[in-house]
Parts: C-alpha cells; sequence; structure tokens
C-alpha cells in the first residue's frame, strides 16, 4: 500500500520558517517527480513546488519564489519543503503529491498529473 505521510506543520509567527517533510512508503519514487500543493480554507488546491527525480529540476509558484525550497532525499524517499519569510497568506493545508509511471516523470504544476496525495499537514501563519 502506497502512502505518503507529511509533517512538519505547525502554527509560526509571520516571518518565521517551518520545514515539511513528506515520507514516502510502499513504493520507491526515486524516478519519479513529486510536488507540495496547498488549500487554504474556502479555496482551491493550488500549485507550490514541484521536484524532478534527482533534484535537477524545481518548480516554483510565483508567490513562494526566494521563500520556499523544495529538496529530496532518495535514499530516505522523503521530500521536503523548507519555507522562510512565512506571511499569513501561506496560511493552509500543505499536501505532498507524486507522480508515477513507469518511466521518469518531469515535475508539473498541475494537480490532475500526480497519482498518489497525502492526508496534508496544516500550516498556520499568525500576523
Amino acid at each position: 500500500q502506497v502512502q505518503l505521510v507529511e509533517s512538519g506543520g505547525g502554527l509560526v509567527q509571520a516571518g518565521g520558517s517551518l520545514r515539511l517533510s513528506c515520507a514516502a512508503s510502499g513504493r520507491t519514487f526515486s524516478s519519479q517527480a513529486m510536488g507540495w500543493f496547498r488549500q487554504a480554507p474556502g479555496k482551491e488546491r493550488d500549485f507550490v513546488a514541484a521536484i524532478s527525480w534527482n533534484g535537477g529540476n524545481t518548480k516554483y509558484a510565483d508567490s513562494v519564489k526566494g521563500r520556499f525550497t523544495i529538496s529530496r532525499d532518495n535514499a530516505k524517499n522523503t521530500v521536503y519543503l523548507q519555507m522562510n519569510s512565512l506571511k499569513s497568506e501561506d496560511t493552509a493545508v500543505y499536501y505532498c503529491a507524486a507522480r508515477y509511471s513507469d518511466g521518469y516523470t518531469a515535475p508539473s504544476t498541475q494537480s490532475v498529473e500526480y497519482v498518489y496525495w497525502g492526508q496534508g499537514t496544516t500550516v498556520t501563519v499568525s500576523s
């Protein structure tokens, strides 16, 4: 059974930092792109960041460029999202997602291209 489990969310003051982790189990994703999405209350799920299988290609939403960094450790089957200079508008449930195919997959900003999803971790930024 494939599982993606996010951790690291919490309450932080504006300007602070958090590091989210997403641990995958049940399948190796070392050849697959992975991403982070977020959903704020009353809003649709939005793309945040994505990373290629080897970390050589990353994509970011304009709203987080320069503040968030996505990375991965294939030996641990884990992807991370370092979030700095947090703002109140970053408050959301953050979801980890993984693409999957027989070959390598590229990072994508489109949620429909991700096959596996975690349950989410809540990030609350107080102003």
